[in-house]
This record gives structure tokens, C-alpha cells and sequence, in this order.
């Protein structure tokens, strides 16, 4: 079990973007932009979602309001570290920018997280990936103001303080973290999630799943060391209002996850979705997440050949939620000794209607199984190409993110990790 602290923590801390939500939001993206100054930005998306023609569309009503907008939709979906410099630099060859407007999935947002990032402070992207893959570096200057404009259900990177990125050299996810990072305003509008493919809703949900999961179930604020100020960081355990938040997330995914996967053109499904989406954001982004993202990085930076359904053709992909969810019930089956009356509370939550089992240990990880057969996730990590020759790289690449593997409510060994890799090769 992880250790008590001699000076328990007592404070913790809370931060969100400005919210704007509901059918239509986006088409007042113009007038918001204005609120900020803005007169001329850099619309970031990605060329599937430029196919829709959403980006266009929005970046032409910003005209009504005096703002010149530039879409690139060079964005890489999952993006890399050589993506995120190229992104970067044609950011820096057309600018200066007075904002920057993101529409897309995680991969958008994150991209013009960096965009901004990187186009307002000195140093290269090196200098600012979490240790130990990166610097650390914090931005010594000001970012410009962010909207984030999510056309998926699932990142909540419309929320939080991160960019995550594949390091293609180590085969490995990383990211930066740093308050400055957070979007301004979050314009979460459920009319343009209705193009998402089921495999992309389906993967996506898995990650808001994950998402309240593991902010719900992480180590609680009180259990860490006592920060002085300048050491707080937006992950800072469990807390009331984070709760709050992941709770009633994994009511509305209970009541519309399946049914948005089977039909995509149930308004009432997508708009739980996205509200869902936007809650476990606002949850996971100040408690933080913990093994099964960890484990997530490297099943998606090592990945071979896969190609899930639903995505762009050309490389292999193992999407970000898909990675995530495919370690969950070992994950929450190692974890569950450590906060029983949390992990039963949470099945509860996602699977009302479930009988409760005899082992109360296998509450948790019997709806998550439940639900990831009727979505159609592989069947464990072994469905995606890996077998158990892989599991002493993925132990290593997992190992990596101590700041993720802090926050769970039991200390994780290499060892432990390796069990939970190795009894996720095959899930039924």
C-alpha cells in the first residue's frame, strides 16, 4: 500500500476553462474570439475532420465578427513528437497569431496546446516533455488564449493541463503538463460529434470511462506530502469536486455509451456523450489518472500493425482510449484493496442494473468487460498484436510515467505492472 505521509496534505486545488456548451455553440465562436482581442488566429484540425467541413464553416462565421481565420489541418491523429514540430513550424511561418481555435478530437487540441505553446515561449519541445523522457521545463511567458472545440467524446482535452504526444525514437507516449497549458473557453457543441464512426465513439468512450475511473479512484489528496505553493501541480489526487464530476459522468456513459455506438444519429445519446466527455474532464484534469494510462502510452507508441475500425487508413494505430480501457479490469482488480467502497460505488455507477457478484473485487472489472464486449473493444492487449514476448518493453515503457503511476492508490512495481500486461493479453 502506499505510504502515510508525515505531513499530510490539507489543501487541494481546482481549475477549469470558461465552459460553453449546447446544439449550435460553435457558431458563436466569432463573438467569443473578440472577447479576447482577437482579429486574426489559427484554426488547428485534422484532414477528417476538415473533410466534414465543420473547421471551414466555423472559421467562415468568424467573418461576421471582424476575425480573419486560417484553417491547418495538418494535424496528426495520435500526434508525434515530428508532427508536433512540423505543426509548429508552419504555425511560426505564418504568424504571429492573436489566438488559436482547435477543432477536432485530443489530437487537435493537444496539437495546438503545443502550437501555442511553442510560438509564445523559447526552447523546443524537448525542453517541456515530463521527466524523465523530457526537461520539465515550465513556460516562463504568458500562452495566448485557446479555444477548444471537441468533435469527438472522449479526451476531455478541451479541459485539462496536458499535450500527449508519441516520442517516435522511444517507441513511448509522453506529454507536458503545466497550468498555462488549459484552454481558455471549451466550446463543447453535440452537433459536431454526429459524424463520429461507432469504432471512433466506442474508443473515444472508453477514455471518458477511464477517465472517471481513475480520477475517482486515485490516491486522495490528503494521502500526498503537504505542497508548499509553489509546488502544487493540476493533478492533485481525489478531491469532493473532482468526485462530483467523475460521478455523474459515469451515470449519463451508463445510460448512453451503448446506444450512441449503435446509433449514431440519436441527438440525445451524443449529447450525453459530450456532456459525459466534458465532466470527466473537468474530473480527471485537477485529481489526475493513473495505471491504465500508464500502461496506455506504450501500447500505443510500440504498436506494429493494427488499424481499428473507424480510423484513418496508413499507419497503425492503437487509439488513445482503446489503449487505455484494455488494461482497466486488471488495472481496477490490482487497485481495489486500497478503496473497496469506491470501486463498488463506481460499477455501481456504470453498471446499475448489474447483479452484484460475490467477490466484491470483481464488481469493477465484470461492467467494465460487460461493456467493452457490447462496444466491440479487442480482446485484451493480445488483440491488438502483442503477445508475452512484449510485455518486458511495455513494463519499461510504462515504468516511465511516474507521474501518472504516483497517483495511484497502491504502489505499482515493475512486477505488478508485468502481471497486469500479462493478464490483459486476453480478457475473455
Amino acid at each position: 500500500m502506499a505510504s502515510i505521509p508525515s505531513n499530510p496534505e490539507s489543501v487541494f486545488t481546482y481549475g477549469a476553462p470558461l465552459l460553453k456548451f449546447g446544439p449550435g455553440a460553435s457558431a458563436e465562436i466569432g463573438f467569443d474570439l473578440t472577447q479576447y482581442g482577437a482579429r486574426r488566429v489559427l484554426l488547428v484540425t485534422d484532414p477528417g475532420v476538415a473533410a466534414t467541413g465543420a473547421p471551414q464553416r466555423i472559421a467562415d462565421q468568424m467573418k461576421a465578427y471582424g476575425v480573419e481565420a486560417q484553417v491547418f489541418d495538418g494535424v496528426h491523429v495520435e500526434p508525434t513528437d515530428a508532427g508536433l514540430r512540423q505543426a509548429v513550424e508552419r504555425a511560426r511561418d505564418s504568424g504571429p497569431w492573436d489566438a488559436y481555435v482547435a477543432v477536432g478530437g485530443g489530437s487537435s487540441i493537444d496539437t495546438a496546446k503545443a502550437i501555442n505553446l511553442l510560438t509564445t515561449n523559447d526552447g523546443e519541445l524537448a525542453d517541456y516533455l515530463n521527466p524523465p523522457i523530457g526537461a520539465g521545463r515550465a513556460p516562463a511567458r504568458p500562452l495566448l488564449p485557446l479555444i477548444a472545440v471537441p468533435t469527438t467524446t472522449g479526451t476531455g482535452a478541451e479541459s485539462t493541463t496536458v499535450c500527449v504526444l508519441d516520442v517516435l525514437e522511444l517507441k513511448v507516449k509522453t506529454g507536458i503538463s503545466h497550468p498555462r497549458l488549459r484552454p481558455a473557453l471549451a466550446v463543447v457543441d453535440p452537433d459536431l460529434t454526429m459524424t463520429q464512426p461507432a469504432g471512433v465513439t466506442a474508443s473515444a468512450g472508453m477514455d471518458i470511462v477511464c477517465h472517471a475511473l481513475e480520477s475517482y479512484t486515485a490516491k486522495p489528496y490528503t494521502s500526498f506530502e503537504r505542497k508548499s505553493p509553489e509546488q502544487r501541480v493540476p493533478y492533485c489526487g481525489a478531491n469532493p469536486v473532482a468526485d462530483m464530476w467523475s460521478e455523474r459522468a459515469l451515470t449519463l456513459i451508463a445510460r448512453s455509451f451503448r446506444t450512441a455506438v449503435r446509433d449514431g444519429d440519436d441527438a440525445r445519446a451524443r449529447g450525453d456523450m459530450a456532456l459525459a466527455a466534458t465532466f470527466a474532464g473537468l474530473g480527471f484534469g485537477n485529481a489526475g489518472v493513473h495505471i491504465p494510462h500508464a500502461g496506455a502510452y506504450p501500447i500505443a507508441g510500440r504498436v506494429r500493425e493494427f488499424r481499428p475500425a473507424g480510423y484513418p487508413d496508413g499507419q497503425p494505430l492503437v487509439p488513445h482510449g482503446m489503449a487505455v480501457a484494455l488494461t482497466a479490469p486488471e488495472a481496477f482488480r490490482f487497485t481495489f484493496e486500497s478503496c473497496p467502497e469506491r470501486h463498488v460505488r463506481a460499477a455501481e455507477l456504470l453498471a446499475p442494473e448489474m447483479e452484484r457478484p460475490a467477490d466484491a473485487a470483481e464488481h469493477l472489472p465484470r461492467a467494465l468487460l460487460s461493456l467493452m464486449r457490447d462496444i466491440e473493444m479487442p480482446d485484451g492487449i493480445g488483440g491488438t498484436g502483442y503477445t508475452e514476448a512484449d510485455v518486458p518493453a511495455l513494463v519499461e515503457g510504462a515504468a516511465k510515467q511516474r507521474r501518472l503511476l504516483d497517483m495511484a492508490p497502491r504502489t505499482v512495481t515493475d512486477e505488478d505492472l508485468a502481471q497486469i500486461f500479462t493478464r490483459s493479453l486476453s480478457l475473455w
